[in-house]
């Protein structure tokens, strides 16, 4: 999952000394949160939401309508803009840029490639499709959750189980995180499953291994289990 298949290419950028005004026009027609600001060439800023709304005069004076566009006309990109910012490699993997996302406390940011040239924009909404893409969130099933020991086969033993009742696995994802030494959290998503099979399935899986819940995505039902 490289960041270079999931950014957004055809990068929209600006000028440091345009206008607050054309930043909000381009944000609007483009449906865009993040502005690379340029100058000869060369990143030198970047231009949020975030950024205009801490711009904006009305959370200090009243401004009518008339006023506030014209203010918008006359301030300038530069002056609001967050220079230096952060960038990151188009060879980086998803889970590098949402750890960098994170723990940069940024809401996106350019991806450049081994030029140093702007190849895309990343966000973290790209980080939630991601998500959803690779938990398999688009398709209507069931979702699992189990609480396995850690060694060899214990997966293999869930999965054999859903294959024998007929479901179709989405993914299968696992965790360390808050789970007791010598054990580890594992989340499968299935579909295909026949309603017929549901019962038996999970009374199977019961007796296989520590079910903690199961969500059911068509009928939109939770059972949470203890422990």
């Amino acid at each position: 999952m490289l960041v270079q298949n999931w950014m957004s290419t055809g990068v929209m950028s600006i000028g440091a000394d345009e206008s607050i005004r054309k930043a909000i026009k381009l944000q609007k027609e483009y449906n865009i949160s993040l502005l690379p600001v340029m100058e000869d060439g060369k990143l030198i800023g970047i231009i949020s939401d975030r950024d205009i709304k801490k711009a904006s005069f009305s959370n200090t004076i009243p401004l009518d309508m008339n006023e506030a566009i014209y203010l918008a006309s006359k301030v300038t990109v530069r002056d609001v803009m967050t220079p230096h910012p952060l960038t990151v490699s188009h060879e980086l993997t998803m889970e590098e840029v949402a750890d960098f996302l994170l723990k940069n406390r940024i809401s996106g940011a350019p991806v450049v490639d081994n030029a140093g040239k702007i190849v895309g924009i990343i966000t973290r909404s790209d980080a939630l499709r991601v998500l959803i893409s690779v938990t398999g969130g688009d398709k209507m099933g069931y979702q699992f959750g189990f609480r396995v020991e850690d060694k060899p086969g214990s997966v293999a033993a869930i999965v054999k189980v859903m294959r024998e009742h007929g479901c179709r696995v989405a993914s299968i994802l696992g965790s360390y995180e808050n789970a007791p030494d010598n054990f580890r959290n594992v989340y499968v998503r299935v579909y295909d499953v026949e309603p017929e099979e549901y019962s038996s399935l999970l009374e199977e899986l019961k007796r296989t291994t520590k079910v903690r819940y199961v969500v059911d995505f068509i009928l939109n039902k939770r059972e949470i289990f203890s422990g």
